[in-house]
């Protein structure tokens, strides 16, 4: 179980910061979160208390003692820690030290209802309880061990219809993200979609495909998986093999979007039509959703459809129509028939609904109308989100 209280964790601007603080007595926490730090890759500084300045208080490294000086690791200990583990135990040992964010009230019990007051009066972001919040929090030490800025501005292409173009729109997407200077990355979450690799001409590319994360059970690290994906047109590209179909566990799927999410950037993500506990992941970390329908009566009947199972689990879902319209239509009245905001139409260019050979994917000629398109897309959306960062 986890809680939110008040703020999200500061970021940091970059490069590795070390694992967390964590302040407790409580061995059999302790051995808790050691064997979760371990999962995430992290090393943590262990206290009794609040560590005083670095000039006069004594921790440890990984285990529970009084040697080497605290804020070795980070001048300043408690202030500076990047996230800090407070036991239950140790929360009235802590209630008078500085307010920070990043601070995250650890038990055990869950049928304690004190734990939430304790939390407030040491100014926690959060309330966690094992065991049901461990991955919540092997992610988060994750997120510090790699030392993550800015998490990746990650947008979803659905297509109302199928032919709707939403492939094509998200390599579009991809292709004009990398060309701007970002950190891109391009999900293909659709197993019978034939491999957005195919569409992008690097079928035979040297890389990992997603049944290769098919047994992933926790943490994927992002640089790591970041680097065994094939790069095709200065992107990663995440997509499927052309062998027998392989069901990707929820959780795996979980923890690869996460991964790629921890690197910045920006992370666009091909979705199928069909809701299953793997899309429902997928969806539960986009921050913004696109729903390409071309603009005739029976496709937005069907997009109808799609919205309302899409917007069960994301809240931010926009409308882009795509012409030939049918009478009486235009994009404004199709988003008023869908009752979404409208986020544009796609602008028709040679070779935008049918697969190119690779060598010229969607999007990559700059003055043509769907760079422009998304470009203008991506402009608008790193604004609202306050983005930006490769």
């Amino acid at each position: 179980m986890t809680g939110t209280i008040t703020h999200d964790p500061p970021h940091s601007a970059g490069g590795g910061q070390g694992g967390p603080l964590i302040v407790t007595e409580d061995t059999d926490l302790l051995d808790d979160l050691l064997r979760l730090c371990a999962a995430a890759g992290a090393t943590p500084e262990v206290h009794h208390s609040v560590p005083a300045t670095p000039a006069a208080s004594t921790g440890t490294t990984g285990t529970l003692g009084t040697s080497g000086p605290a804020g070795a690791r980070w001048p300043g200990g408690w202030e500076a820690a990047p996230l800090v583990l407070v036991g239950d135990d140790a929360a009235r040992r802590v209630r008078g030290a500085v307010r920070r964010r990043g601070v995250v009230l650890v038990s055990r019990d869950q049928d304690d209802p004190g734990v939430w007051q304790r939390a407030v009066e040491i100014g926690a972001d959060h309330v966690l309880v094992l065991p049901d919040g461990e991955q919540w929090l092997v992610d988060r030490i994750a997120d510090v061990a790699e030392g993550v800025g800015r998490p990746a501005l990650t947008v979803g292409v659905i297509g109302g219809r199928g032919g709707a173009g939403a492939s094509t729109l998200a390599c579009a997407l991809a292709v004009t993200s990398a060309r701007e200077g970002l950190r891109s990355l391009l999900v293909d979450a659709d197993p019978l979609g034939g491999g957005l690799d195919v569409l992008l001409g690097g079928e035979t590319a040297e890389g990992l495909r997603w049944p290769a994360f098919a047994a992933s059970r926790g943490r994927v690290g992002g640089g790591a998986l970041e680097e065994s994906l094939p790069e095709l047109h200065s992107l990663r590209v995440l997509s499927w093999d052309r062998g027998d179909c392989v069901t990707v566990p929820s959780q795996a799927v979980r923890a690869v979007l996460a991964a790629a999410r921890r690197r910045g950037g920006t992370v666009v993500v091909d979705l199928p039509r069909r809701i299953d506990d793997g899309v429902a992941e997928v969806l539960a970390q986009l921050d913004v959703g696109l729903l390409v329908v071309p603009a005739e009566l029976r496709a937005v009947a069907a997009a109808g459809r799609v919205a309302a199972a899409v917007g069960m689990v994301l809240r931010d879902l926009r409308v882009v129509t795509r012409g030939p319209y049918d009478s009486g239509l235009d994009d404004r009245e199709v988003a008023r028939l869908l009752g979404l905001p409208l986020a544009g139409e796609v602008p028709v260019e040679s070779g935008l609904l049918r697969a190119t050979d690779g060598k010229r994917p969607p999007g990559s000629s700059a003055r043509g109308p769907l760079a422009r398109f998304c470009r203008a897309f991506w402009e608008r959306a790193l604004v609202e989100t306050g983005g930006g960062a490769a």
